[in-house]
């Protein structure tokens, strides 16, 4: 019989975290991400414009979880590959990099070149 190693359980594992703090650490960041965004605001638009508010509430969730779907599949495949400190320095370079991008598609809108 085996002995219980004394090394800690990789962050992967199910037991990283319980049910109840993965869920509410996800929904929290989601929602307080989405909350403002150009998705959010699209939605906002669609509805006004369609007077189907119920339709576009389905539209935007089904797209949502899509594109969550991706999100999670990519970073469970990722986890798997690169150590978790790589992960998060690669997240954050994206992140700085859409930022980038974003403001400066925002400012070719609000100043173009003639």
């Amino acid at each position: 019989m085996a002995e219980p190693s004394d090394e800690p359980k990789p962050a992967t594992s199910p037991e990283a975290g319980s049910f109840g703090a993965v869920f509410l650490t996800t929904f929290t960041t989601v929602f307080l991400a989405e909350l403002g965004d150009k998705t959010q605001l699209a939605a906002l638009l669609l509805s006004a414009e369609s007077g189907r508010p119920v339709l576009v509430f389905v539209g935007a969730s089904l797209a949502l979880i899509s594109s969550s779907l991706v999100g999670v599949l990519l970073g469970r495949w990722l986890s798997r590959v690169l150590p978790p400190q790589q992960l998060e320095r690669l997240a954050g370079i994206l992140m700085i990099g859409l930022g980038l991008w974003l403001g400066r598609q925002a400012a070719m809108s609000m100043f173009p070149l003639v």
